[in-house]
């Protein structure tokens, strides 16, 4: 499957002509997609085109109406753990109806690429949830993270998969190859829900215009995120396709322009760009690994002291 998005990756230049991709995984199944059918546009995240298999996509899940919660995207990014927009894991989303309530454990479901898929066979169960500890502390958007701990590890396949997240120096503001690929079943062109899974190229878009549209001198906008340096953007396709609402929590899948990588570089936040706002929002997850890998470890209010105290004593024994 890597090689499958590496494949979309560098075909995306192309993508929207009259072509045929031939979208090899690794037993050599193929899945054949005409990507410059006008009326297959038409059909399809607002636009978009049917995806192949996503084996890390999620669908977290609250309920089929957006009024009770309604549905969105997560990444699996272990065996044990899903990452998620903050503000997926509530029924009202706003800062002032989240503040003081915890959030909703979810269903969550992996391994579909149709929504009708997601039933019990596919269902796994959910330990607990945990916020990013400066969720929504200023507005809506703010650190707008949640990690998903399953209750038992997953059994990883070729279907099942975790996407893997930046390592040292795999930051998307140094990154040559200013695109990247998001899934989903967010709302199409007739503003209903995609009933099979899509994805999208999108141009990453420098972090001053990204500022400069959310943040006009200075200003903050209510309805919009205010723009930081843990957040990036996404514009609008070729022609002028974008997320929209139920992409929330969806994976932004880069390629390392050194050695071919595919990695998350960003988990997708304000999915209201629709036909409507000009930029789609993500949370940067470079600026966010310290957090990521606190939580896989298991760590708590002392683990960092008792670790320092720790490797004081081993040094000391040396001396």
């Amino acid at each position: 499957m890597w090689s499958s998005l590496a494949v979309l990756l560098a075909a995306s230049c192309v993508c929207l002509a009259q072509v045929r991709i031939k979208i090899k995984t690794q037993e050599s199944h193929a899945i054949d997609e005409i990507s410059g059918d006008s009326n297959l546009r038409f059909r399809r995240m607002v636009g978009g085109t049917l995806a192949p298999h996503v084996p890390w996509q999620a669908m977290v899940y609250l309920s089929e109406n957006v009024m009770n919660g309604g549905f969105a995207g997560g990444a699996l990014i272990s065996d044990r753990w899903v990452l998620t927009s903050g503000r997926n894991l509530f029924v009202r989303k706003s800062r002032q109806d989240t503040q003081g309530k915890e959030p909703i454990i979810p269903k969550v479901y992996l391994g579909i690429t149709r929504r009708s898929q997601a039933n019990a066979s596919k269902e796994v169960a959910v330990e607990k949830v945990v916020l990013h500890p400066g969720f929504q502390n200023v507005s809506d958007w703010d650190n707008d993270l949640a990690l998903i701990q399953l209750k038992r590890p997953f059994t990883l396949s070729e279907d099942v998969m975790p996407i893997p997240l930046p390592e040292r120096g795999e930051d998307l503001a140094e990154a040559a190859q200013k695109k990247g690929i998001i899934t989903g079943w967010g709302l199409g062109v007739h503003f209903t829900a995609a009933e099979s899974l899509k994805h999208l190229v999108l141009p990453v878009v420098p972090h001053g215009f990204c500022k400069a549209e959310y943040n006009p001198s200075g200003q903050v906008l209510s309805r919009t995120p205010t723009i930081d340096d843990n957040m990036f953007c996404t514009g609008a396709s070729k022609y002028q396709e974008n997320v929209c609402f139920g992409d929330a929590g969806g994976a932004l899948a880069v390629q390392d322009p050194k050695d071919s990588r595919v990695y998350a570089a960003g988990i997708l936040s304000f999915d209201k760009a629709c036909a409507r706002e000009k930029y789609a929002v993500y949370m940067k997850l470079s600026a966010y690994m310290p957090w990521i890998n606190s939580v896989l470890r298991g760590d708590n209010e002392t683990s960092a002291s008792l670790r320092s105290s720790v490797m004081s004593d081993m040094y000391s024994r040396q001396l």
